[in-house]
């Protein structure tokens, strides 16, 4: 059973996930991020846009710089600890950690952390109030002064 494990372990799939750690994990984030940004081909314009401010705004000034095998649930909270730190709204605490979230999924996906590094993490919540979209007498009666 030993020498059928080992010969499975010392096969080229093994070397080539030793090959992806090696690549992708020594990647610093912001390499990481545009390549994952270049598979995101179903994209919208309005949806590229959104996510550019979220990399160049949230992720990128606080996360480029780290190395990709770095990361970590600890990593994940002082990130999401700093933007609330920083007075960063929850609207986009949220989409910059759904964000963050899909791009260590995809490095997770390859192989580069034993454990996903968002797991168990508590995301920040956004819960918009209601909206009362008015009638059209409401909005004659605003315009009338009434």
């Amino acid at each position: 059973m030993t020498e059928v494990y080992n010969s499975m372990k010392a096969a080229p799939h093994g070397q080539a996930r030793v090959d992806r750690i090696a690549k992708y994990g020594a990647m610093r984030f912001e390499e990481y991020a545009a390549q994952w940004k270049a598979g995101q081909r179903d994209l919208g314009p309005a949806s590229v846009v959104h996510l550019d401010s979220l990399l160049n705004i949230h992720l990128l000034p606080l996360l480029g710089s780290r190395r990709m095998s770095t990361f970590d649930h600890k990593v994940v909270e002082a990130f999401i600890l700093s933007m609330e730190r920083n007075g960063v709204g929850l609207a986009a605490q949220a989409n910059a950690f759904d964000k963050l979230k899909a791009i260590l999924l995809d490095a997770h996906r390859l192989g580069l952390f034993d454990d996903n590094p968002v797991s168990g993490i508590k995301p920040p919540q956004y819960n918009p109030k209601r909206v009362v979209i008015p009638s059209s007498e409401h909005l004659r009666d605003i315009r009338t002064g009434g």
